[in-house]
């Protein structure tokens, strides 16, 4: 009987601790992108990028996202960090920022990093930081 019950207790514990550890890493990064695999390059302008890659913590792809403001006029830059903040994205890696982008992702308490190379080069570095 008591066996079963430390039994029983381990193993709640157990799933309670896997379950934390997960929700513990909610960190995302995108990647300025011209293509929707990790195998792309990272797009040299973020504003106009034609997509973002998302991807977690750890450096695991998750989705391909069409950047919704590609084609919009002034302030392209304030638009997309809000877009992404709002996906929760805490780290933009790109080849370029704009001093505006800058200013706004500064803001949010988003990183920025200018990288040039594949969107999977580009996430490994920011994982190792």
């Amino acid at each position: 009987m008591k066996r079963a019950l430390l039994l029983g207790i381990l193993v709640v514990f157990a799933i309670s601790m896997t379950g934390y550890a997960v929700a513990a890493d909610k960190t995302k990064i995108a990647v300025a992108s011209d293509g929707t695999t990790p195998a792309s390059a990272v797009s040299p302008v973020a504003g106009r990028s034609s997509y973002f890659l998302i991807f977690d913590g750890k450096g695991g792809f998750i989705e391909a996202l069409g950047n919704p403001y590609r084609n919009a006029g002034g302030g392209t830059g304030s638009l997309v960090v809000d877009f992404l903040a709002g996906k929760g994205v805490k780290t933009i890696i790109a080849g370029a920022f704009g001093d505006k982008m800058i200013a706004t992702t500064k803001v949010k308490g988003i990183n920025h990093i200018e990288f040039k190379g594949t969107a999977a080069d580009a996430v490994k570095k920011a994982v190792k930081k």
